[in-house]
């Protein structure tokens, strides 16, 4: 099979075989996938916030210990 064979069929696959999603499926995914984003988004931005704040306390404490 050549490059050329592979190609065309592949076209054709596409163009007549694979099912493309209708346009109102697909704005309904995008909103779920971008809800999705900003939640997972703020939850890492909090968890991150929370153990640095956590860590630059625990350095400030091990500091005033040793002087």
């Amino acid at each position: 099979m050549s490059l050329v064979d592979f190609l065309k069929g592949s076209y054709t696959e596409f163009k007549d075989k694979v099912e493309w999603p209708k346009w109102p499926d697909l704005q309904s995914s995008t909103i779920v996938v971008t809800i999705s984003t900003v939640i997972l988004a703020l939850f890492t931005f909090g968890v991150d916030s929370l153990f640095s704040k956590s860590i630059a306390n625990l350095i400030t404490i091990f500091i005033n210990l040793f002087n």
